[in-house]
């Protein structure tokens, strides 16, 4: 710790009793005592002082971070992303890992796959961060067959709570399956995204976030990240957000200086240099493309 302190927040979320995001709630909640005062947001941390959360002190994580928790685990369906105890199939209770841990991100409810749980706070904001632009890879399935034109448009943006989702790779596995690599993590977006062109979402499963997939892990299994992956995750968020905030930046700049409304109009407008190119009957399409366009030839 410096002579200066460290952020109560980061203290907190280093001892991997939650992340910085969780902490401020317990502080703002006054849960949260500092030598047994309640603490404001921003109160720096010195050494010799006791912080306790709801009466139960926590101790500061070791520097070299070998105390902490990094797991892979496979959520079947049905199960609750949240560490409350209360809720029936929570996460925590589900995996029954012996230290406190708790996920990076969430997965609805309905859905299954690939999610992370630690006890080190100070890594969730680093992986979650949009404007980091971390792969997160699913497998969705949905009730009518996949169209050319519900390729490009998920592809190229859909609106959605207020904005303009980023545009995303996105392709045909099958007549009515998909594959979507997304950096964004936009409350159920996904689901929202077909719902907005039609589709209704019947299966979603998460296969991989960066360099970890699904591989070996059956649905309710986990496993403790190796070495060689979080090293490989270190390196991807070790000063990534610069760099993907201006990628993000190029991105959005085309539409980040226009109302909403006329954001909405453009996306459910027919692109103009290929007006009447894609099939709205939502029968199978039979164009290919070459280069580096994505292929809307169906694996049988």
């Amino acid at each position: 710790m410096t002579e200066n302190g460290k952020r109560l927040n980061k203290f907190i979320s280093e001892s991997g009793h939650c992340s910085r995001r969780e902490a401020d709630k317990l502080i703002e909640k006054k849960r949260v005592t500092i030598n047994g005062k309640t603490p404001e947001l921003g109160t720096k941390v010195l050494p010799g002082d006791v912080v306790a959360v709801d009466g139960k002190t926590i101790g500061a994580s070791a520097d070299n971070k070998s105390d902490r928790i990094y797991i892979a685990y496979h959520k079947p369906i049905g199960i609750t992303c949240t560490t409350e105890r209360h809720v029936k199939g929570n996460i925590i209770d589900a995996i029954k890992h012996k230290q406190r841990i708790f996920p990076i991100g969430r997965l609805d409810k309905p859905s299954e796959g690939l999610i992370f749980l630690t006890s080190d706070g100070d890594i969730v904001n680093k992986i979650l961060r949009a404007e980091n632009a971390h792969d997160k890879e699913y497998v969705v399935t949905v009730d009518k067959p996949v169209s050319e034109r519900f390729i490009e448009r998920m592809s190229r943006g859909v609106p959605i709570l207020g904005t303009i989702t980023n545009p995303c790779r996105v392709e045909v596995v099958s007549r009515f399956v998909f594959k979507i690599i997304l950096t964004q993590g936009l409350n159920r977006q996904i689901r929202r995204m077909c719902e907005y062109l039609g589709y209704e979402v019947t299966k979603l499963k998460r296969t991989r976030i960066m360099n970890v997939d699904l591989k070996g892990l059956k649905p309710g299994q986990w496993r403790d990240l190796s070495e060689a992956e979080l090293s490989e995750i270190n390196e991807a968020v070790k000063g990534s957000r610069k760099t993907s905030a201006k990628a993000d930046t190029q991105a959005q700049s085309h539409i980040s200086k226009r109302p909403y409304a006329d954001i909405v109009n453009q996306a459910d407008s027919p692109n103009p240099k290929s007006s009447g190119k894609y099939r709205i009957d939502n029968k199978p399409a039979k164009a290919k493309s070459s280069g580096n366009k994505l292929s809307l030839k169906r694996k049988k």
